[in-house]
C-alpha cells in the first residue's frame, strides 16, 4: 500500500508521530558524529538519530534535516524502547565507523552506523547509510523510525511497503529501506519495533535507487562484509600517515574527516557538511557551507602533504587548476572565492522560511551569496598551493603554469584596491591588511617557482610589485600607536587574520613589530586560548549578532606561540584547545561563550589548522 505525504509547512501534520523531536530536544551541534561514503555525509546524534543528510551529494536538497527544524525536517532514527537509557558515542579505531552504546540497567545495546566507500569492483558507486543493531548484554528493544522529508522538507514523496523493506520516492529521488523486520507505515513513515537478545543482531540499510528498482535483501554475511570492507579502506588510507608526533590520535581523527569531507569525483573538500547551523544561537549568522573555497587550498594541501597523503593532494590540485583554466572575466576577477565541488560558479544564496532552523536560528540558507565578492587573498592562497604542491613533488606543467601566470598577471594590476576581506563580511570593502599579505604571498611564492624550476617569468617586475606590496603593507598595515599590524589601513583594529604573518614568512617569527602584534592579539583577542577573529563593535561587519571565539584562529595563535619561541605558553593553549573538541574528536566553527561548539560543523578549516598547530609545535619541541 502506498501512502503519499507531502513534507513542508502545508501538511505539517504528516510529522505528527513518534519522528517527531520537539523543540527542547535539539541536541547541541557538538553532540553528533559523522559518517560519510567520500560523496556525502550523515551526522548521527548521540540519542540514535541521523538529523543531516544530504543524497546524493554534499550539496544537494537534504533528506533528513531535523538538525534545521525538529518538526518538519525529517529523522532517522534508532533509539531504545524504554525510558532511563543513557548512551556514549566512538569511532571504531582508525575508521570512520560510529558506534553508538545505549546503556541500561537491564542491558547494553548498540548501533554501528558506516556508509561504504566506493569500491573498485562496482561498476558506479552505491549511495547506501547502514545501521547495524546489535545487543551486547541482556535483552534491548529498540524502536525505529524511518521519516524523509525529501527536498529540504519541500518535496511531496510516496512511501510503500516492499517484500524486503520500504520504498520512498519524489520525482527527483528514489530511496529503498531494506530489513529483514517487520516494519509498518505510520503516519505516513515508516516504524520498527526490534527485540534482541545478547548476541543478536538487525540491520536497516536505507539505499538510492534507479527509478523502478526494488529494495534488495541483505543477509547478516552482507552487513558483515560491508562492515569489515568500510574498516579495512580507512585503516588502510589511515597507515599512509608519516604522523607520529605527540598527538597522533587528535592529528588522525582529523585527517580522518578532512578525508570524510573530500568529494571522491574531483577531490574538491568542502568546507563543512552542513549549512545554517548558527554562528550565535538565535543570530542570523547562518551560512551554507558545503562548497569549496579557494583559500581552503593552501591549508589543505599543506596539511596532506605534511602527513604524506600526495594522492588526496593531487586531486585537489587537479580540482584548483580546472578553475584556474576556465576562468572568467568579472568585476570580482579571474576566480571566484568558491565553487561548488564540481566546479559550479553559480551558488545562487537562498532563504528556506518555511524552516525554522537550529533551535530557531532562522533563516535557514541554501547558496551562498558570498561568492560573487572580491576577496584578493585567494590569489595568494592558490600561488603557495602550487608552490608547496612543487616542493612536495607534485610538479606543475607547463600548462598550468601559462594559466597561473596569466592570472598573476591580473592580480598585479589589481592587488591595490579594496576588498571585502577573508571573514566575507558584508559591511562593505577595505584596505584589508590580510589581502595584501596574500598578495604578496601570490608574487613571492610565483618568483620562488620560476627560480627553482627554471620556469618563464618577468622576475625583475614580479620582484618589483612584490617588494612595493610588502613596504605598503610596513606602511600603512602597521599602526604605530597600537603597536601592531591591523585589519585594514584605516583603523586600529586587530584581526586574528594577521597571525598568519609569521607562517607564510612574511616576517620572522621573533621580529619585534610581530611579538608586539602577538602581544596585543592576545591581550584583546585571546581568551583563555580561544581567539575571536576581530572585535565587531569597532569594526562593524554588516550583520547583526555577535561574534564568538574562532577555532581555526585558536590554533593559528598557537602555531604563531610556537613559531615565536614560547613552547610552554603553546603547548598549553594547544592541549587547552583539544579540551574543546567533541567527545570524538570533532570540531565546528567556533566556541561559544559557555564552551559550546557553534557553527557548521564539523569544520575542514579547524582541522586543517590543528594538523598544522601539532606538526610545527611537534618540530619546535624536538
Amino acid at each position: 500500500m502506498a501512502r503519499d505525504v507531502r513534507s513542508g509547512p502545508a501538511t505539517a501534520a504528516v510529522s505528527d508521530g513518534p519522528p517527531q523531536r520537539p523543540r527542547a530536544r535539539y541536541l547541541p551541534i557538538a553532540e553528533h558524529g559523522l559518517i560519510g561514503d567520500l560523496h556525502t555525509v550523515a551526522l548521527v546524534g548521540t540519542d540514535g538519530t541521523i538529523d543531516w543528510y544530504c543524497c546524493p551529494r554534499f550539496d544537494a536538497p537534504s533528506v533528513f534535516a531535523a538538525i534545521l527544524d525538529a518538526e518538519r525536517g525529517g529523522v532517522f532514527r534508532i533509539s531504545p524502547g524504554y525510558e532511563g537509557w543513557s548512551s556514549k558515542q566512538l569511532y571504531l579505531p582508525d575508521t570512520n565507523i560510529l558506534i553508538t552504546r545505549f546503556l541500561m540497567p537491564h542491558g547494553v545495546g548498540e548501533v554501528q552506523d558506516f556508509m561504504p566507500p566506493p569500491s573498485t569492483v562496482e561498476s558506479a558507486h552505491r549511495h547506501r547509510i547502514i545501521r547495524r543493531v546489535l545487543a551486547v548484554r541482556g535483552e534491548m528493544r529498540f524502536v525505529v523510525d524511518v521519516a524523509p522529508r525529501f527536498d529540504y522538507a519541500r518535496a511531496r514523496h510516496e512511501v510503500a511497503l516492499t517484500p524486503h523493506g520500504a520504498h520512498f520516492g519524489t520525482s527527483e529521488l528514489e530511496l529503498s529501506l531494506s530489513t529483514r523486520c517487520p516494519i509498518e507505515i505510520v503516519d505516513g513513515d515508516v516504524r520498527a519495533c526490534v527485540t534482541l537478545r545478547a548476541g543478536e543482531t538487525a540491520a536497516f540499510v536505507l539505499e538510492r535507487i534507479e527509478p523502478g528498482q526494488l529494495p534488495v535483501p541483505y543477509s547478516d554475511a552482507d552487513i558483515a562484509a560491508a562492515f569489515d570492507f568500510t574498516a579495512q579502506f580507512w585503516r588502510r588510507w589511515l597507515r599512509r600517515s608519516r604522523y607520529g608526533g605527540r598527538w597522533r590520535e587528535m592529528v588522525h581523527r582529523s585527517a580522518l574527516t578532512l578525508k570524510l569531507l573530500t568529494y571522491a569525483p574531483t577531490g574538491a573538500i568542502v568546507a563543512a557538511p552542513t549549512t545554517s547551523l548558527p554562528e550565535v544561537l538565535g543570530g542570523g549568522r547562518n551560512w551554507d557551507y558545503r562548497y569549496t573555497w579557494m583559500r581552503d587550498s593552501a591549508f589543505t594541501l599543506y596539511a596532506l602533504l605534511r602527513l604524506g597523503f600526495t594522492e588526496e593532494a593531487g586531486a585537489f590540485m587537479n580540482w584548483l587548476e580546472g578553475r584556474v583554466r576556465d576562468a572568467a572575466a568579472r568585476e570580482s576577477g579571474p576566480l571566484q572565492i568558491m565553487y561548488s565541488i564540481d566546479g559550479r560558479e553559480d551558488l545562487p544564496e537562498e532563504e528556506l522560511s518555511h524552516l525554522e532552523g537550529y533551535m530557531g536560528s532562522a533563516p535557514v540558507r541554501i547558496g551562498n551569496g558570498a561568492a560573487t565578492q572580491l576577496q584578493l587573498d585567494i590569489y595568494g592562497e592558490l600561488v603557495d598551493s602550487l608552490y608547496l604542491c612543487n616542493k612536495y613533488g607534485l610538479p606543475i606543467y607547463h600548462d598550468g603554469w601559462i594559466e597561473i601566470t596569466r592570472t598573476l598577471e591580473w592580480l598585479m594590476g589589481h592587488w591595490d584596491q579594496p576588498d571585502e576581506g577573508i571573514w566575507e563580511t558584508r559591511g562593505g570593502r577595505h584596505d584589508y591588511t590580510y589581502s595584501r599579505l596574500m598578495s604578496w604571498v601570490a608574487v613571492e611564492r610565483a618568483i620562488r617557482i620560476a627560480r627553482q624550476r627554471g620556469l618563464p617569468g618577468d622576475i625583475p617586475r614580479w620582484s618589483a610589485v612584490r617588494d612595493r606590496i610588502y613596504h605598503q603593507i610596513m606602511e600603512h598595515g602597521w599602526h604605530p600607536s597600537a603597536r601592531a599590524f591591523v585589519q585594514h589601513y584605516d583603523t586600529d583594529v586587530l584581526d586574528a587574520s594577521v597571525l598568519l604573518m609569521p607562517l607564510c614568512k612574511f616576517v620572522a617569527p621573533t621580529d619585534p613589530r610581530w611579538i608586539s602584534t602577538l602581544d596585543a592579539i592576545t591581550s584583546e583577542l585571546v581568551s583563555d586560548s580561544l581567539v575571536y577573529r576581530y572585535n565587531v563593535d569597532a569594526s562593524p561587519d554588516g550583520l547583526a549578532g555577535r561574534e564568538a571565539t574562532f577555532s581555526m584562529c585558536s590554533f593559528w595563535w598557537v602555531e604563531a606561540l610556537a613559531r615565536a619561541g614560547r613552547l610552554d605558553e603553546a603547548r598549553l593553549a594547544f592541549e587547552k584547545m583539544l579540551g574543546y573538541a567533541n567527545h570524538v574528536g570533532l570540531y565546528s566553527e567556533e566556541i561559544g561563550p559557555a564552551g559550546e561548539q557553534l557553527g557548521n560543523f564539523p569544520q575542514a578549516f579547524t582541522h586543517l589548522a590543528l594538523i598544522s598547530a601539532a606538526y610545527n609545535l611537534d618540530r619546535q619541541l624536538g
